[in-house]
């Protein structure tokens, strides 16, 4: 029989509101099953975040709304905490200390305690008081000067490497470790997750070619940054595109035999042929339309894919056979994930909206 409460039912956390990589992880962590009470900003503070993404960003928990600034509602906030697995904040270095939620504060009275403290540059460093964003963090890193064309500057990737790959996956792997060792030694701890240290991380198998001389500083030109016309993607009749990535020889035969190429036209591996190979491909699939060329390869081994929108997303038919995203209160988003077997996670409305600071205390036994 399988519980629907998620894998991590039982642990509770503290979010303190912020945008970006901390409601992601927050997010994921109460689809797993995390109880989490957010401490919001009071309404007319001006922020706008819970009208925008956190109608997907903050769903599966609910929230508080308190003033930091008070001693009151500090003391509330502490009471809260003191009954807490974790606090998850996403300040600037000494924010929360000088609010009195520091963690030298929280660990004290909650030895137990776990605080994720998610920054880009880290707590510590000498960029760690200086603003900045995905761009900066995943620019010192080496990952955006490998991204995009040798003639155009970097292209970033939206800021999923950085805030959210970089910073708020990491975040949750810290978060659940720091959390098992707590509850196996007595003790909690601080989590310092930097997003250039994620960053960094993702990197490694970059780091492991490029001492192996298998990869080039210079971009546009590896293996995987679209330099060889079978890692691209190539434009469609209709201004449509599509993905191609067939790098194993059993695939690229695939490929070619779709396009209807002679398979034995091009050796797949040797730069001298690929000016022409680039040429053939993109005048090949300018015959077509993008979903003509999903009806062509779906259901091969090719690696073609039709680029989609984030609004066309919901209905490609492999999305819709694993409800990869779903409708919640008239917003299409994505499910949960990881899936599992036993202990089954989905989005419930009910755990969602406004707590008053008794009500949280209340249920936590403050």
């Amino acid at each position: 029989m399988t519980q629907s409460a998620g894998p991590l039912s039982g642990v509770r956390i503290v979010e303190m509101d912020g945008i970006g990589p901390v409601p992601l992880a927050a997010m994921i962590l109460a689809d797993l099953g995390c109880e989490i009470v957010r401490i919001a900003r009071a309404p007319n503070s001006g922020q706008a975040w819970d009208d925008t993404g956190g109608s997907v960003l903050h769903r599966n928990r609910k929230h508080v709304h308190l003033d930091l600034k008070s001693p009151q509602d500090r003391d509330r906030a502490l009471a809260l905490i003191d009954q807490a697995d974790a606090v998850i904040e996403g300040f600037r270095p000494g924010v929360m200390e000088r609010l009195g939620l520091g963690p030298e504060v929280c660990l004290e009275r909650n030895p137990r305690l776990v605080f994720a403290r998610m920054t880009g540059w880290g707590q510590v460093g000498p960029l760690a008081p200086r603003a900045g964003h995905d761009i900066n963090y995943i620019a010192i890193t080496g990952a955006l000067h490998a991204m995009g064309s040798p003639d155009v500057p970097p292209i970033p990737p939206l800021n999923l490497v950085g805030d959210y790959g970089g910073g708020a996956m990491f975040a949750i792997v810290g978060m659940l470790s720091a959390i098992i060792s707590a509850r196996s030694t007595g003790l909690g701890q601080v989590v310092d997750v930097a997003m250039t240290d994620g960053t960094a991380a993702l990197t490694s198998f970059f780091h492991a070619f490029t001492a192996s001389g298998l990869w080039s500083d210079q971009r546009g030109a590896n293996l995987l940054d679209g330099s060889k016309p079978f890692y691209r993607c190539y434009a469609c009749a209709d201004g449509g595109h599509v993905a191609v990535g067939p790098l194993e020889p059993q695939f690229f035969a695939q490929l070619l035999k779709g396009l209807e190429i002679a398979p034995d036209r091009f050796v797949q591996y040797d730069p001298a042929g690929w000016p022409e190979m680039e040429a053939a491909f993109a005048a090949a699939f300018m015959t077509r339309t993008r979903d003509q060329w999903d009806e062509v390869f779906r259901d091969t081994d090719a690696c073609v894919s039709p680029v989609l929108s984030f609004s066309e997303a919901a209905d490609h038919p492999h999305n819709r056979g694993r409800e990869t995203l779903v409708s919640n209160d008239g917003v299409t988003q994505p499910a949960p994930a990881p899936r599992f077997s036993q202990t089954v996670t989905g989005i419930d409305a009910g755990r969602r909206g406004l707590l008053s600071i008794d009500d949280a205390l209340g249920r936590w036994g403050g």
